[in-house]
């Protein structure tokens, strides 16, 4: 088989099995525990499952004390992200796919290209107010574990 790496973001709490039984109004079958700790799980479509408190905490991390590469798939997902570390008050990251832009230069020489002409791009919401279009990590960035899901 195969090997795979998912990244998805989900809502959950902590439920034992019993309590998801329950939950679900299911009798719980006589090869279960129900005081089998784990979690009730949401996924973004709505649909509800139970997880195994192991296999919860083996696939998925809270996304307040995310790693930047968690930070990324959560940008790519149309979210925006920011550290807890920022002094900058209000400032985050997020990923824009189509920038459109004005120039005194001379852009002729690209007049005949068609569709979308700039390339997808990190941008900061500064503390001031400004949009720093291709923001760039430092290596205390990307090496942070304090990344987190702005609202």
């Amino acid at each position: 088989m195969k090997r795979y790496i998912g990244t998805k973001i989900i809502k959950a709490k902590p439920m034992t099995r019993g309590e998801y039984n329950h939950y679900r109004g299911w009798d719980i079958p006589e090869n279960e525990n129900p005081e089998d700790n784990g979690y009730l799980v949401e996924y973004s479509d709505g649909y509800q499952s139970w997880s195994p408190e192991k296999q919860f905490k083996d696939a998925y991390r809270e996304c307040d004390n995310m790693t930047f590469g968690l930070a990324i798939e959560a940008m790519k997902h149309g979210l925006k992200v920011a550290r807890s570390g920022w002094n900058g008050k209000g400032m985050f990251l997020f990923l824009a796919k189509d920038i459109e832009f004005t120039t005194k230069a001379d852009l002729s020489c690209v007049s005949e290209l068609k569709g979308e002409l700039t390339l997808p791009s990190v941008v900061m919401k500064t503390a001031d107010n400004h949009f720093c279009i291709g923001w760039l990590a430092s290596q205390t960035d990307m090496l942070a574990e304090d990344w987190n899901i702005v609202d």
